[in-house]
């Protein structure tokens, strides 16, 4: 767990001027996605690494939803506490240090702030095919 807050941590303050940084889709009432990371792996033909952080204002969320079926995701909460549910999975609270993961073709049914009074903000990081442009799909109902 230490290993992979410093990672975040030392990838957050990386990024945290890059130029790379705008906007992208994926976010639901009070949430902020923000790709922040995009590299394609040089020993991994295909397939790119990108960071997306978001930000959930106290009591927002984000859609449940999907990801691209080549994506594996590695998240981890730099603030706060994060409610989450991935598949029919127990729905848990993530507190700041906390990380969990996603593999291809889960669902996310639940992602958000655990917290109605303070903000939360998550890293996740994404292993995907590097012709992904969509990170985030709305689960259909």
């Amino acid at each position: 767990m230490i290993k992979s807050l410093r990672f975040a941590v030392a990838l957050t303050a990386l990024l945290s001027g890059s130029a790379l940084a705008h906007d992208a889709p994926g976010g639901g009432e009070g949430a902020k996605v923000t790709l922040v990371y995009d590299h394609k792996l040089p020993n991994v033909p295909g397939k790119s690494m990108k960071g997306v952080l978001v930000e959930y204002a106290p009591g927002g969320f984000s859609e449940g939803h999907t990801h691209p079926a080549s994506a594996f995701i590695y998240a981890t909460v730099l603030e706060g506490a994060i409610r989450s549910q991935v598949n029919d999975g127990p729905v848990t609270v993530y507190e700041a240090g906390d990380s969990f993961s996603e593999l291809p073709g889960d669902r996310h049914g639940v992602s958000e702030n655990a917290s109605k009074t303070k903000p939360a903000r998550l890293l996740a990081v994404f292993v995907v095919d590097s012709a992904e442009q969509e990170l985030t799909f709305p689960i259909k109902k």
